[in-house]
């Protein structure tokens, strides 16, 4: 591998790590985010000549450390020059350390998570910010998680930079109230950061396995932190649930494999297990599922089905429905008609699809791949074969992954081919 591109693929893997190690020692996200650039700019600069390091990952994360170290030290001097100046001839004993807590949290990507979900910033805000810190998106990638344009998410993380600065919010982990006021952001962004590893926005790959895997470990985490919180577990049981998955959902060579074709044999019940027991902590709680518990019983149903026909459709259908009841979302209609397709006929299911398309939400969709590429499934299931054929064509000029694009042409053209 190139050396430039060794360093970006290593630094897309171990930026957050990098980001949450450095604001712990500078305790400002913007600045460990500036610290981390400087040494991916360093690398750029060294490896090229001295090659690349055994582990780079370590002399990334060595070379920003050294970095906030010298800035920290260089803060000191300074300050205990301003206070020499004016310092008495008695000396002042420092403060004792305080003790540590029991409920802290060991883990600095859960603790950038807590910081960047600050209540002084909007919700938006938080989530944009998280998700460009800790899942190393792109503004773009963060714009079309949300359907939203990208101008408006680079304005939301440049702001909340700015806002965490001027509040003077420190790196530190809330507790009780605090805690819980943030606690939805940071579910949020666990969930998407997950998601974007699970089905990469852009790039040649359909799966980013490091962002799924320091998402599940940051639900776990959570977990035992907040084990009386039902969505918590819900949020971890749905993780699980899609985990258990991710070897099956693409072929040898990269492709994409559409759920209905997977494996599910080589489904890994381990994490069917961890999934499904979370879902019963979550239910124990009591009260009304959540929408992370909701998503997670769906995802049950599809663990629990010996085949993709076999899937209770109807169920899924219903629990989509409470879904977007509770947490109303285009992406969620789009999903429901999927399942009701599969429970009452792809005729239903188009019915659905367009007038989602022709309503209000059909404008935050215009963009959206995935909506011309499950209305050219339903009309290839109509025996509709040039319209769907067009709409898996228009789908892949929408799609920014080359798996995603590669697999929505072969369905056009084996459309085409079979002259169906």
């Amino acid at each position: 591998m190139r050396a430039d591109g060794a360093v970006e693929a290593v630094f897309r893997i171990e930026q957050a790590r990098i980001i949450a190690a450095v604001a712990r020692v500078v305790r400002d996200v913007g600045i460990a985010e500036e610290l981390a650039q400087d040494a991916l700019v360093a690398a750029l600069e060294q490896w090229p000549e001295s090659g690349v390091p055994d582990n780079p990952g370590a002399w990334l994360m060595a070379t920003a450390r050294r970095r906030a170290i010298d800035l920290v030290r260089r803060r000191e001097t300074y300050a205990r020059k301003l206070a020499e100046v004016g310092r008495t001839l008695e000396d002042t004993a420092p403060p004792p350390p305080e003790p540590a807590d029991a409920d802290d949290i060991d883990d600095d990507l859960l603790r950038l998570v807590f910081v960047s979900c600050h209540p002084v910033l909007s919700t938006e805000a938080r989530v944009a910010l998280t998700l460009r810190l800790l899942g190393g998106l792109t503004t773009d990638e963060i714009a079309r998680a949300y359907l939203v344009p990208e101008a408006t998410v680079a304005q939301r993380i440049v702001r909340a930079k700015r806002g965490l600065a001027k509040a003077g919010v420190p790196f530190e982990v809330p507790y009780g109230a605090e805690r819980d006021a943030r606690l939805a952001s940071v579910l949020e962004v666990i969930y998407l950061v997950f998601n974007e590893g699970y089905s990469a926005t852009t790039g040649d790959d359909l799966l980013r396995p490091g962002l799924c895997e320091d998402a599940l470990r940051l639900a776990r985490v959570l977990s035992g932190l907040m084990p009386k919180e039902p969505e918590v577990h819900g949020l971890a049981a749905l993780l699980e649930l899609q985990a258990s998955r991710t070897a099956t959902r693409t072929g040898p060579g990269g492709a994409p494999v559409l759920l209905a074709d997977q494996n599910r044999a080589r489904w890994d019940r381990l994490f069917i297990r961890r999934g499904v027991e979370a879902l019963t902590r979550a239910s124990a709680l009591g009260g009304a599922p959540g929408p992370y518990a909701l998503q997670a019983a769906i995802a049950a149903c599809h663990a629990g089905a010996a085949t993709y026909e076999d899937t209770d459709w109807a169920t899924i259908a219903g629990l989509y429905g409470r879904l977007a009841a509770l947490t109303p979302s285009p992406v969620v209609e789009l999903n429901r008609a999927v399942a009701v397709s599969m429970a009452d006929g792809p005729e239903a299911g188009l019915a659905l699809v367009d007038a989602l398309a022709a309503g209000p939400a059909g404008s935050a969709l215009k963009g959206y791949h995935l909506l011309p590429s499950v209305r050219g499934d339903l009309l290839a299931r109509l025996g509709r074969t040039e319209e769907a054929r067009a709409e898996f064509v228009r789908a892949a000029g929408l799609t920014r992954n080359e798996r995603e694009r590669t697999l929505l042409e072969e369905r056009a053209a084996g459309l085409q081919a079979s002259g169906l």
